[in-house]
């Protein structure tokens, strides 16, 4: 007989579910988006970093996510399979899994580091941060110490879903929610009453992620249901091509942001330089500057995006693994119908109160070049947020689903195809306006093949259910 927190997933209102697993992984989430994005307001708020500050963590920023796309493809991937083989009654195979998890995040956080370390100024050029002197010097002295926690992200980061997995959404968050706290803690102590600069605002974000990963840690030691022995940490390369199909979604879903966010910084970086304002050598930083602080706003709002369809991804693994699809088409429009409202409240947001977010970063201590086009860049570059938030959940879900072909290629059309794409061609002919431009013609085109997958997938889960009469005859011997 299954435990009864597995057996729930098959038996319990999906309704109810869907907040008990959805909630947890949004908090978690949203807590980890706010380590970068909260030392942003504190360094955008320090008069001897401004927006130099705000451009050299803008230029780090991708770095970590790259960090991040290796931890959610062993992470996700772990949690989606563990899921289908607990659905399928198979215990044994999803221990095995996460014993590979824990062995692949260990290996490739420590290798990744290593070359964070020893290709650090040849990579900060790369993601645009020659863009002036005092930005490269204070992205170089960032990235040094965010390279060190490097194993910790990682861990923390690729364990909270396998946490969730194993039917304990209320420690991944508070996991996360411990290291964020003292992040912030730490930042406000270090920034203005040790005035550590960039350095502390780094090394704050280090401690606290070390706290959530050390959290995970002993979670591992004390798992529910597939707490891993040691033969289980022996690498299976059937198990880690399996785990690695099922989380390369998640990952090229965050490689292609970085792929992105590489040609928008250089775009912004080249083109900012001609223009009448920004090319003058005291604002060249704005636009950087400007672009990463509403990336970050979005970092919020697909935070919760994904935090909501990632935390169904036990739910519908497990469903679609007993059979019953009747459950799974439920979710789907529950989740559908929740996205849009999240993001309809951040378009809102977004187009009625872009001075008072960019208000948050800094801009009492900037130009009126600063506020303007911020408030330009909020405005035009958030303008398809509802578009985006339903691509995002489209492609979790078919990853969930076991689909990984489908939410691959809609995941690299939107990153690749279009976000690289237009992020090049439209500045060549609206200039800096032209990178704006680039993110909701792209979520546009990209909401136009997730809707004909969403249209293929309802018609894929009209077979009825099967096997709710077999669960819960089981549940009651």
């Amino acid at each position: 007989m299954k435990p009864a927190e597995t057996q729930a997933l098959g038996l319990a209102p999906v309704g109810k579910l869907m907040r008990a697993y959805a909630v947890p992984c949004v908090i978690s989430l949203l807590v980890g988006a706010l380590y970068n994005i909260v030392d942003q307001i504190f360094i955008a708020n320090t008069k001897e970093l401004g927006s130099f500050g705000n451009a050299a963590n803008t230029v780090v920023f991708p770095l970590t996510v790259v960090a991040l796309a290796i931890a959610v493809m062993i992470g996700d991937g772990c949690c989606a399979f563990v899921s289908l083989h607990l659905g399928k009654g198979e215990c044994e195979t999803a221990k095995k899994s996460v014993g590979n998890a824990v062995v692949l995040t260990v290996v490739s956080s420590l290798l990744l580091c290593a070359v964070y370390l020893l290709c650090s100024d040849g990579i900060i050029a790369m993601f645009g941060g020659t863009v002036n002197a005092e930005t490269f010097h204070l992205a170089k002295e960032y990235f040094f110490y965010i390279s060190l926690g490097i194993p910790f992200y990682m861990f923390g980061q690729a364990m909270n879903p396998v946490i969730r997995a194993d039917g304990n959404p209320r420690f991944a968050m508070l996991s996360t929610l411990a290291g964020a706290v003292l992040n912030m803690i730490l930042d406000s102590v270090f920034l203005f009453v040790f005035h550590w600069g960039m350095m502390g605002a780094a090394v704050a974000t280090v401690l606290g992620q070390f706290v959530t990963a050390a959290l995970a840690l002993w979670y591992l030691l004390h798992m529910r249901q597939i707490r891993p022995q040691k033969a289980d940490f022996r690498p299976d390369g059937r198990i880690i091509r399996q785990t690695l199909a099922l989380g390369m979604t998640s990952f090229l879903s965050q490689i292609a942001l970085v792929a992105a966010m590489t040609a928008i910084n250089n775009m912004v970086r080249k083109y900012g330089a001609l223009d009448a304002v920004f090319g003058q050598a005291q604002y060249a930083q704005i636009p950087m500057a400007v672009v990463g602080i509403v990336m970050k706003f979005f970092q919020i709002v697909i935070s919760i995006v994904v935090g909501m369809a990632a935390g169904c991804i036990p739910i519908v693994g497990f469903n679609m693994g007993a059979n019953l699809r009747d459950r799974v088409r439920l979710l789907l429009t529950k989740l559908l119908i929740a996205e849009t409202c999240v993001g309809t409240a951040a378009l809102l947001i977004a187009e009625l109160f872009p001075k008072q977010l960019i208000g948050i970063f800094g801009a009492a201590h900037e130009s009126t070049y600063y506020t303007d086009f911020a408030v330009r860049a909020f405005r035009v570059y958030l303008c398809m947020m509802v578009l985006a938030c339903i691509n995002k959940a489209c492609f979790i879900f078919l990853q969930a689903m076991g689909n990984p072909v489908e939410s691959t290629m809609l995941s690299m059309i939107r990153e690749i195809v279009f976000g690289v794409g237009f992020a090049l061609v439209l500045p060549l002919f609206f200039g800096l306006d032209g990178v704006l431009y680039s993110m909701p013609i792209s979520d546009f085109l990209t909401f136009l093949v997730a809707l004909i997958l969403i249209v293929k997938t309802y018609r894929q889960l009209r077979t009825p259910d099967t096997a709710v009469a077999d669960i819960a005859k089981e549940r009651t011997t």
